[in-house]
This record gives C-alpha cells, sequence and structure tokens, in this order.
C-alpha cells in the first residue's frame, strides 16, 4: 500500500467520523433515538477515533493530512463564533423561536422535567462547538487550500441543510421556518449566520491551508 493510499484511507476515515456528531441531534429530532445513548455510542467514540487519527498521522509524518484537520477543527470553532454572533442576536431579536445550544443540552442530558441549568448549558455550548469543529474538518479535508466562494457556499448548504432537517419541523414552524412569524425572518437569520460561519472559515483556511491542493488534485495522480 502506497503512502498516498495510507492518506486517503485516513483521510477517508477522519470525513466519515466527523459527519457523525453533527447527525446526531437531527437523529434524535426525527425520533429515531435517544440521545444520551447517541453521546455514549456515537459522539464520545468518534471524537476520540478523530484524536487517534490526527495523532496516527502526525507519527508517519503526514504533514499534509495532520495540518489540514486541525487547521480544520480551530478554523470551526472560531468560524462558530462568528455564525453565533448573528444566531444569537437574531434570537435576542425575536427572529428565531428558541435557542438552540441551550434546548440541545437539555436533551442531552435528559432534563425534560428539571429544564436547564449550568450543565445542561454547557454540555450544549460544547456540542454546539464541536459540530462547528467538525464541519471545519470536513471541509479543510476536502478542499484544501480555498477561495472565499467555498467557505459562502459551503456554509449556505449547511443552512439549507438545516432549515430542511428535523430539528426545524420539530420546532413546528415549517420547512425553512416559513411557518414562523412573518416567515422570513428565520430562514434570513439562519442564511446570514452560516454564510458568516462560511466566510470566516475560508478566510482562515486560505492561510492556514496554504499550498496544500484540495482532496482530488492531491490523489488523482
Amino acid at each position: 500500500m502506497t503512502i498516498q493510499t495510507k492518506k486517503l484511507l485516513i483521510t477517508l476515515f477522519l470525513l466519515a467520523l466527523a459527519g457523525i456528531s453533527p447527525n446526531l441531534f437531527p437523529a434524535v429530532q426525527a425520533g429515531m433515538a435517544f440521545f444520551p445513548l447517541l453521546i455514549d455510542k456515537f459522539l464520545f467514540p468518534s471524537a476520540v477515533l478523530i484524536i487517534v487519527l490526527i495523532i496516527i498521522a502526525k507519527i508517519l509524518a503526514y504533514k499534509d493530512v495532520n495540518r489540514l484537520a486541525i487547521n480544520g477543527i480551530f478554523a470551526g470553532i472560531l468560524s462558530t463564533i462568528a455564525l453565533e454572533i448573528f444566531r444569537e442576536s437574531g434570537f435576542r431579536l425575536g427572529m428565531m423561536p428558541g435557542d438552540l445550544p441551550r434546548l440541545m443540552g437539555v436533551i442531552m442530558l435528559n432534563q425534560f422535567a428539571s429544564g436547564p441549568d449550568i450543565w445542561s448549558d454547557l454540555a450544549g455550548w460544547a456540542y454546539h462547538f464541536w459540530n462547528g469543529a467538525m464541519f471545519g474538518l470536513i471541509f479543510s479535508l476536502l478542499v484544501g487550500e480555498c477561495k472565499l466562494w467555498h467557505g459562502l457556499l459551503y456554509g449556505l448548504l449547511i443552512g439549507i441543510g438545516f432549515m430542511v432537517s428535523p430539528v426545524v419541523k420539530s420546532l413546528g414552524i415549517g420547512l425553512f421556518g416559513v411557518g414562523f412569524k412573518d416567515g422570513y425572518q428565520f430562514s434570513l437569520t439562519v442564511v446570514i449566520a452560516h454564510a458568516a460561519f462560511g466566510l470566516v472559515l475560508a478566510f482562515l483556511l486560505m492561510k492556514w491551508n496554504k499550498g496544500i491542493p484540495n482532496i482530488w488534485a492531491r490523489w488523482r495522480k
């Protein structure tokens, strides 16, 4: 097995593992599973395996894979801050029906009866930022050195995916939030927030991933 093949396999495993966390909450909202169970069986194991694979890439001197993974995770976390500036502002202005990280924390810790507390809030926010890190990891591994429009398109696709997901359906506001207030406030907030996420993500990775081509160019030869 060639070095390039080994790098590709590690990258594919990282991509598969990174896709687990963002899909757990939609699965819960679709009534497919119990969140605390998914945390133990999928969230924690996938996080551990991602860290292990990044360490393996470092040990094997696969600098491009290691660099793309680490850069993507940190860029995703920072980009989530940009997203939150707009999402939280929209929520405070009444343009969203609920505080999603707080809701996620309550469901994660199964606290429907007692409601949110500091621990559920911490859990919800940690999960929210971890999802941002995973979206950053996926983007970085696939695109490498990127352009701003790559990030903008990526952010918008994530936002659209969210607006047609079981999460939005469970809020009772319809696809794209058309049933909430004037019909556009929710979707406008989501689009702006995710556009900000994608633009900041691309801006950071334009610098951090400089000189590393996308996944197709790296393994096409």
